[in-house]
């Protein structure tokens, strides 16, 4: 009788499935217990009773090693081959790309509008994200590491957001312990904030290094950093594209015209690139640079030169040379 049931289960776990619908699709939950599985996967159509399932995923000793993802199972697979995939892990991956620069609400929109995400985090303030997270700190941006994600489908974007905040952190604690001395930055975060700047005001990866040392150099003298990204950053939803010289001179926390030193928070999510421009900048005395209309930008030692520069480059502008 054994031997008649160890090969009627050997059939079962061998035979080509008939599922009701091909490719057969299923997500396993965090948590879900290997019946639930079953039960899932006999729900879903696979073609068999859950009851069976279990008793091979039993005897296979798979209870605990089955991983949550989604799952596509293709035409003629079977039992063993649907069990060996949730064994593995054969998942279907969302992939997501979080861009350099990106401010918090435009990593928010892009989570919002992908479509194999759990969108966990709607509805929810950037506070309650951040305790959600685990992160410390009282405001979101620049937190989360520019790069692409690959998870599986169905994951909470809650559980992405989480997994890019922890990338940054390593990434920034590893390059603020390799720090260049001397440097005008009181901490790690104060890092972040300006790489933050350095990030939305490079046009050019050649330039990235020296627009980070002509911001040291400024904060080291005392001189306001007077970076235009910083003061549209702080206009929020009132910017409506064109930078006017009446914003210039309204007072506010990210105006670093009016206010000597950084703003309170990052204004955007710096890549690594920029991080290390600010932690091991070139050795420099230049204290100005002004667009050049191509993607690159003009330095200068002097404000004489300086205003040469933004004659020849930005004579057409309603400012002069963007202030820096």
């Amino acid at each position: 009788m054994a031997l008649l049931a160890a090969g009627w289960l050997a059939w079962f776990a061998w035979r080509s499935l008939s599922p009701a619908t091909s490719p057969l699709e299923v997500s396993v939950r965090p948590g879900m217990t290997f019946k639930e599985v079953a039960r899932e996967l006999s729900r879903a159509g696979a073609g068999f009773d859950a009851w069976i399932f279990e008793l091979l995923g039993r005897i296979a000793g798979a209870e605990r090693r089955v991983q949550a993802g989604s799952y596509v199972f293709p035409p003629g697979v079977s039992a063993w081959d649907v069990l060996d995939m949730l064994m593995r892990g054969d998942v279907l991956f969302a992939e997501l790309r979080l861009i350099e620069g990106w401010p918090f609400r435009q990593v928010r929109a892009e989570l919002d509008r992908h479509p194999e995400l759990v969108h966990a985090s709607a509805g929810l303030t950037d506070d309650e994200i951040l305790r959600r997270i685990g992160a410390s700190e009282p405001h979101p941006e620049g937190l989360f590491f520019p790069d692409t994600y690959r998870v599986a489908r169905g994951t909470s974007d809650l559980e992405l957001l989480a997994r890019a905040y922890r990338a940054m952190q390593r990434h920034l604690d590893r390059e603020w312990a390799a720090r260049d001395p001397g440097l005008p930055l009181r901490d790690a975060y104060q890092a972040l904030i300006l790489a933050s700047i350095v990030e939305k005001e490079s046009g050019h990866d050649d330039d990235r290094a020296r627009i980070a040392a002509v911001f040291l150099n400024r904060l080291a003298l005392g001189m306001p950093l007077q970076t235009d990204p910083s003061v549209i950053y702080g206009l929020g939803a009132g910017f409506d594209g064109n930078l006017r010289r009446r914003d210039l001179g309204q007072d506010g926390a990210y105006n670093t015209y009016t206010r000597v030193g950084l703003p309170p928070t990052p204004i955007s999510a710096p890549g690594l690139a920029a991080l290390r421009a600010v932690l091991h900048p070139p050795r420099s005395d230049e204290l100005y640079f002004v667009a050049r209309g191509d993607g690159r930008s003009e330095f200068s030692r002097t404000l004489s030169e300086h205003n040469r520069a933004v004659a020849r480059y930005q004579l057409r502008a309603d400012r002069s040379g963007g202030g820096r």
